[in-house]
């Protein structure tokens, strides 16, 4: 009887183990449980290399400050000849959101627009009616344009579908004592002739231009011609606020979709 128990002892000590065994695995996987909840967080969040900052926030790399289009280069005069193509119609807007041109450098020269210098003698400060830019064949009339406040603000603005130029009334007024740019916009055309087709092909810097007030006549002389992506306009120097500076505004003849053309002028010293 011994003999008997001995020869089942060995079977019954084995099942003991291995329930043992067993027991303990559940028993370390409810303590790793346990920590886990406890002390989870760091143990199971994805490290921080898996998420980098520039994940994170996608638009600082959207809009990235320099263009890589050789089209966003500025030209510092304007080119020997516009094109243009069949069928007249207007082909201008000022710009449009968001991305800028780098403008060419303006003048060395001091400019009566700059702080310490010394200008001419100007009429009172008044609404404009004419210009006359002999050099570029340019001779117009100007009207009143009031903007809204989306316009303004954004300076996306679209002249009506004429010849003619148009004042920006909310900014600068021409003569003595103005406080701000003077901007004059108008259309270039395709398959026409217009007089602000010629703001792309024939102004240049030094030439002397004309405007007419109901309070008198003033020379001015052009500081700079600039071509700007429509899309950075918007954020370009033009908008700068600057006493008694004149800017023309219209599309690049050779890129009237893509591009503005802009003409600077102060008051002629002499």
């Amino acid at each position: 009887m011994r003999q008997h128990r001995s020869q089942h002892a060995a079977p019954l000590r084995r099942g003991i183990l291995r329930w043992n065994r067993g027991d303990l695995v559940i028993l370390v996987c409810g303590f790793l449980a346990f920590l886990s909840f406890t002390f989870g967080a760091p143990l199971f969040q994805p490290s921080a290399l898996s998420h980098p900052a520039t994940l994170s926030h996608p638009t600082a790399l959207a809009h990235p400050a320099p263009l890589p289009a050789a089209g966003n280069a500025p030209a510092a005069t304007a080119p020997s000849d516009g094109g243009a193509a069949d069928g007249a119609a207007p082909i201008a807007e000022t710009g449009g959101p968001a991305g800028a041109a780098v403008p060419a450098n303006p003048a060395d020269a001091q400019t009566p627009g700059s702080p310490g210098a010394a200008g001419p003698e100007l009429p009172a400060a008044a609404p404009p009616v004419r210009i006359h830019y002999p050099a570029a064949d340019f001779d117009i009339a100007v009207h009143p344009l009031d903007l809204d406040g989306e316009a303004q603000s954004s300076r996306t603005i679209e002249p009506p579908a004429t010849k003619d130029g148009y004042w920006l009334t909310p900014f600068g007024i021409p003569g003595k004592g103005s406080g701000n740019t003077t901007y004059v916009i108008g259309h270039s055309w395709e398959g026409a002739d217009a007089p602000f087709n010629h703001l792309s092909s024939a102004a240049a810097v030094g030439d002397s231009l004309e405007v007419g007030t109901t309070e008198g006549t003033i020379t001015y002389r052009v500081d700079s011609i600039t071509t700007y992506v429509k899309s950075g306009l918007k954020d370009s120097p033009v908008w700068d606020m600057v006493p008694n500076r004149l800017v023309l505004i219209s599309c690049y003849t050779e890129d009237p979709w893509g591009k503005n053309v802009v003409v600077t002028a102060y008051p002629a010293l002499s």
